[in-house]
């Protein structure tokens, strides 16, 4: 034998050894004990996970004193040792398998206090399984035979439409992918959708504080739909008659566009003129908002219950008065007819009426103890004016004298007569010339200059 075959032989021979002391040892494992209220079917050899990774496995199950279940399992490192806080839960790989049960540990933080080999977690720290019969039997009779029919309802469904089922699962991938694409994008769009979900809650709460405005809103529909279906004869006619009515509309139609293409240039024109309407509707808006009252109370004053108290009764009454009026309306125009001559010849001598009660207001404005009071004396014709070297003098009539001459004197007088004739000739006023030689006398004037 070589030397170098024997340092060959003698390689894997330690080899051999080492992996056998491996095999014989094993890898560092801890025990411990969990505490369940039940068992939940697991049995020896079931595995204790992290993760959804072996770690470990069910050693024993015993039965404690209070009838609880204790659990032995083994864990290996580097998951153990376990720390105070560990958490164990009973979990099913499925809901058909009767074992197939396994134990889900979540280990506590690293900083907490690690646990001695043989520790037991009590039942505070560990979960069972629930079961698909422990759900079942949480159910009444009636929910039961329910959730019966539901199954039976999705046999009855689904039967002979095998082929249909599996298009279904076909596309269930894409719309799953699709979905998830749909929720990155909403992902990414985090902000515009808290904003539409705070604005839906902003809309929905104030639709609540409506919601007795909604109500009366729904109740006024459900009255209307159901005077619609009252009428359901004359909706089927009005339905029968719909299609003539559109095909003669659409003769209608066409023409219309006809019409609207010679708008066309009617549109165009008006738009300079459309500038300005922005700012009048803004400055109208104000008008509108306080004209909101006047329009209310109008209301009011067309229509307010009762009899004749409103102008729908005044309205009706219109015939009677109609039938009275005609003739008294008949007459007035034939007064105001023959009376606008008359105002016609009064209209100038306007100033003269007004002069003569702004001056009887300051003869009546003396007062004694019995209040305003007013000394009046007509004279007429008192005096005459003879002109003289000197400037002129009154002369005073007989008091015999005095009515003839002023019949004599003064019976055409011209509005603005009263003084002396303008320099600009506005008195005697001849009202651009309606007043002619029948009607006054330009050349009666007081004397004097």
């Amino acid at each position: 034998m070589t030397i170098a075959r024997g340092v060959a032989i003698a390689a894997l021979a330690l080899a051999i050894v080492l992996v056998a002391l491996l095999l014989v040892r094993g890898a560092n494992t801890h025990e411990y004990d969990l505490l369940f209220q039940n068992a939940g079917q697991l049995v020896k050899g079931d595995d204790v996970q992290v993760g959804g990774r072996r770690i470990g496995s069910v050693r024993t199950i015993t039965l404690t004193d209070d009838n609880r279940a204790r659990v032995h399992i083994r864990v290996e490192e580097p998951f153990a040792p376990l720390r105070e806080g560990t958490h164990a839960v009973i979990r099913l790989t499925s809901l058909s398998g009767i074992a197939n049960r396994f134990i889900a540990l979540t280990p506590a933080p690293n900083s907490a206090k690690q646990l001695d080999d043989g520790a037991t977690l009590a039942a505070g720290s560990t979960t069972g399984v629930v079961d698909l019969d422990q759900l079942f039997n949480t159910l009444d009779p009636k929910a039961r035979k329910d959730l019966q029919g539901v199954i039976q309802g999705f046999a009855t469904q689904y039967n002979g439409r095998g082929k249909e089922a599996g298009e279904t699962a076909e596309y269930f991938n894409p719309f799953l992918s699709t979905s998830r694409q749909l929720v990155n994008q909403l992902t990414q769009d985090e902000g515009t959708l808290t904003d539409f979900i705070v604005n839906s809650s902003r809309a929905v709460t104030a639709i609540a504080e409506k919601r007795d405005d909604l109500a009366s809103l729904v109740g006024n529909t459900n009255t209307t739909a159901a005077a619609i279906a009252s009428q359901d004869a004359a909706l089927e006619q009005a339905l029968g008659l719909l299609p003539t009515t559109l095909r003669r509309a659409n003769t209608t139609f066409v023409n219309l566009r006809a019409t609207l293409d010679d708008l066309d240039p009617l549109v165009d024109a008006s738009k300079p003129a459309t500038k300005e309407l922005a700012p009048f509707l803004r400055e109208l808006r104000p008008l509108v908002q306080s004209a909101i009252p006047t329009i209310h109370d109008l209301r009011r004053l067309v229509t307010t219950p009762g009899a004749n108290n409103d102008l729908i009764d005044a309205t009706r009454k219109m015939p009677a008065l109609q039938r009275v009026a005609s003739p008294t309306f008949k007459n007035s125009t034939q007064a105001l007819v023959k009376s606008q001559p008359v105002l016609e010849y009064i209209r100038p001598y306007v100033p003269e009426l007004t002069g003569w009660f702004h001056d009887f207001g300051q003869g009546t404005a003396n007062y004694d103890a019995n209040g305003h009071f007013a000394r009046i004396q007509p004279i007429f014709n008192a005096f005459q004016f003879t002109n003289t070297p000197a400037g002129g003098t009154l002369v005073p009539n007989a008091m015999n004298g005095r009515f003839n001459d002023l019949e004599k004197y003064q019976n055409a007088r011209c509005p603005g007569a009263a003084s002396q004739p303008t320099a600009d000739g506005s008195a005697p006023n001849l009202d651009d010339g309606n007043l002619g030689a029948d009607d006054c006398d330009p050349s009666q004037v007081p004397p004097g200059p």
